[in-house]
């Protein structure tokens, strides 16, 4: 299986921009972390055959949670399932979160303490290095903080991501390639990029419609991503997903495998799992969740994913990453009609020189790597059955 992912639904404010599931109120913290473990123990059946390659703490903010918070549940999933000698253990963490357990430690460096548990790779929620930037998306922190937290980050880990969101209302083309270069001076090995959408009752979605902020346009996010496609492709970045760069060796393994198509298993609120056949999601509400959990109840639903179904999720997931589109694999397991239809559709971006095929390998072009979602969309079947 790919893995464990655990949704730590809690964060100290609200980003004006963000629409996941996550509460400003630290009450049930502690309620939450003993649910998540419940549920841990509850699911450990599902896969009993599987082998746990990767575990992943998303959110929210895991970084909230206290050391001996993030070892129990780690120490909860290796007494129920079988954990990979060499899994991948990812933290996102914000840098203020970082930066502050870091100074005021009384025992061990934060980052010390967490590789004493296992923790072997961080997701820094960087986003920005620009103050006026971090101010706009309501940020926790600010660019001191940013910075200092990857000064002291890097002395201690070598596998480390980070997110920087491109496209911001007013920024120049000079502004986003500084934010880039600041990273690579911190020889970071993985950088995740998006642009700033702008999702229905988010902050950031009221700030715009009541004039306060300028909504973002989509041809300088298409700028924003040639310069950053172009700039980290020079560096010795591999473009292995249309939104993440590593270098060789430091690819995500728990967002990989996502895209590969293997099982994984969400623990907590909103979180969601995949079986090969099936997707499940948990309720995105904290109170519904704990009720549900302490009555040994697991607070989620279940689709059952149609030939389909499964045939757009690999489209989708295909053409946004290096491995592409299997023209073989959508004939073995689809069948010939789907790769008649996916061929007819693929016509005119092929013409248009946004698709090409290669080896039996259906990609995006340089020029059509922006423009991916829209065209895997385009390729969907949605009524072959």
């Amino acid at each position: 299986m790919s893995g464990i992912y655990i949704h730590i639904p809690f964060c100290k404010q609200a980003c004006h921009y963000c629409d996941f599931h996550f509460s400003t109120s630290m009450k049930k913290k502690e309620e939450m972390v003993l649910a998540l473990a419940k549920e841990i123990s509850i699911r450990g059946k599902e896969f009993e055959n599987e082998v746990v390659e990767t575990i992943y703490f998303g959110g929210g903010t895991p970084s909230v949670l206290l050391v001996s918070e993030l070892k129990f549940l780690i120490d909860k999933i290796t007494a129920n399932y079988q954990v990979s000698k060499d899994v991948e253990i990812t933290l996102e963490a914000n840098p203020d979160d970082l930066v502050n357990l870091s100074i005021n430690s009384h025992t061990k460096n934060i980052f010390e303490e967490y590789r004493a548990i296992g923790i072997n790779r961080l997701s820094i929620g960087i986003q920005s290095f620009c103050e006026d930037d971090l101010k706009t998306m309501n940020r926790a922190h600010n660019s001191a903080e940013a910075l200092k937290c990857l000064e002291v980050a890097t002395q201690y880990y070598d596998n480390i991501s980070i997110d920087l969101i491109y496209g911001m209302p007013e920024m120049s083309n000079q502004k986003w390639k500084q934010n880039i270069e600041i990273a690579l001076r911190f020889g970071i090995p993985h950088i995740s990029s998006y642009a700033l959408t702008v999702e229905p009752k988010t902050a950031l979605y009221k700030l715009i419609q009541t004039g306060k902020i300028p909504p973002p346009r989509d041809e300088v996010a298409a700028e924003h991503f040639l310069i950053l496609v172009e700039t980290l492709e020079s560096r010795g970045f591999v473009h292995y997903e249309l939104s993440n760069f590593g270098k060789q060796d430091y690819f995500s393994r728990n967002n990989s495998a996502y895209w590969l198509g293997k099982k994984y298993i969400g623990i907590g609120p909103s979180a969601h799992s995949y079986d090969g056949l099936s997707r499940s999601w948990n309720v995105s509400n904290n109170s519904i969740y704990l009720r549900s959990i302490h009555q040994d109840e697991l607070p989620s639903e279940v689709e059952i994913l149609s030939l389909s179904d499964r045939y757009n999720e690999y489209i989708m997931t295909g053409l946004r990453t290096i491995w592409g589109v299997s023209l073989d694999k959508i004939e073995k397991e689809f069948g010939i009609h789907y790769l008649n239809y996916l061929d007819k559709q693929a016509t005119k971006y092929l013409k248009d020189d946004l698709l090409f095929i290669e080896n039996k390998i259906l990609r995006p072009t340089k020029k059509g790597k922006f423009l991916t979602d829209g065209i895997a969309s385009d390729l969907f079947y949605l009524n072959l059955e």
